[in-house]
């Protein structure tokens, strides 16, 4: 199949490019390489795709509206896997129309081309911060998603929603997979494993927020990798069950799936930092903080609906995936 990834210099994107190359399928990469963080670490990344010819990276910006269609137009692409977003829950507060230009206006570009290109399924990323306030746990895609707590998470929340519209008005396959705190070897630099890590080793203080009373469904790359494949080859399909007089929330009488992707084991993040200690060799000196706005306290995700419909299943535990990781960050780093 010829496959877009876009954001395919990013962290899960790059990921998930190189095991659609390695299987088989010719990858068109879209990324317009911006600086929301180190712009090296991406063209890094790009650098791993050296010895696939069945790669292809596109420099560009979903938000560009023409762009997408003239590239849509000449690719007709079979499938889509729409993985750029600006990220991060904080950073909404300080730049909020960065998140609806990329992820409200950009997903629009995104669903108009699969739309207009004859995309047969096109798979996204949301987030299991659309979780919001809930704090009934596991997290199921069963339950309501009322109350988000950041700007990010109601992007990704209108995004589920813009995706039901177009699978309802044109019947375009569409599943979103809601990640949960995805981490691993070339990972963002904004997130927890990789400031963690980096000033452990450098013998200055973490910042450990809520007073490290959080909990997280830590989930390897390589696993959110291999679901994302998985529900890639199973484009969405009307769910026959589905009633308008009590509506699940995770199916629809359109083409239209959401599902949980996850490590379904919550760690501590108190003992997510033991083990980068452990890894390291170097004990953390923490600073202990309250909750930052728009957090939540916990998250864990109920993935059985994912490994009904696909067999897919998290393996990677805390213990295996944080040594690669410091590993792969000493190497990367020269540290």
């Amino acid at each position: 199949m010829k496959i877009l990834v876009t954001g395919a210099a990013g962290f899960i994107g790059c990921e998930t490019a190189l095991r659609l190359a390695a299987r088989g399928d010719e990858v068109v990469g879209l990324d317009n390489l911006n600086a929301y963080y180190d712009p090296g670490l991406k063209r890094a990344r790009l650098g791993r795709f050296a010895g696939f010819p069945n790669i292809r990276i596109v420099e560009g910006d979903i938000v560009d509206r023409d762009g997408m269609a003239a590239l849509f137009a000449a690719e007709r692409f079979d499938r889509v896997v729409h993985l750029a977003a600006q990220a991060g829950v904080r950073y909404g507060q300080t730049h909020p129309h960065a998140y609806a230009d990329t992820n409200l206006t950009g997903f629009l570009n995104v669903l108009e081309g699969c739309r207009h290109g004859g995309a047969e399924h096109l798979v996204y990323a949301s987030s299991s911060s659309v979780y919001g306030g809930n704090t009934a746990m596991p997290f199921s895609t069963a339950q309501a998603t009322n109350h988000p707590l950041s700007l990010y998470a109601a992007t990704k929340l209108a995004n589920e929603a813009m995706a039901h519209s177009y699978a309802h008005l044109y019947r375009l396959p569409v599943t979103g997979l809601r990640f949960f705190t995805v981490y691993g070897p070339w990972g963002r630099p904004d997130m927890a494993p990789f400031l963690f890590t980096r000033k452990i080793l450098a013998g200055e203080p973490i910042e450990v927020f809520n007073h490290g009373r959080h909990a997280r469904d830590f989930t390897y790359v390589d696993d959110i990798a291999t679901g994302i494949l998985a529900a890639l080859d199973r484009p969405a399909a009307p769910d026959p069950e589905w009633r308008g007089a009590a509506p699940a929330m995770a199916s629809s009488d359109a083409p239209w799936r959401l599902y949980n992707i996850g490590g379904s084991q919550p760690t501590p993040l108190l003992d997510f930092i033991g083990a980068i200690e452990a890894a390291t060799g170097r004990k953390a000196e923490m600073i202990m903080r309250s909750m930052q706005p728009g957090d939540v306290p916990a998250t864990f995700a109920e993935t059985e609906p994912l490994t009904r419909d696909t067999g897919w299943r998290a393996t990677t535990t805390v213990a295996e995936g944080i040594p690669r990781f410091v590993a792969w960050f000493r190497e990367f780093y020269r540290l």
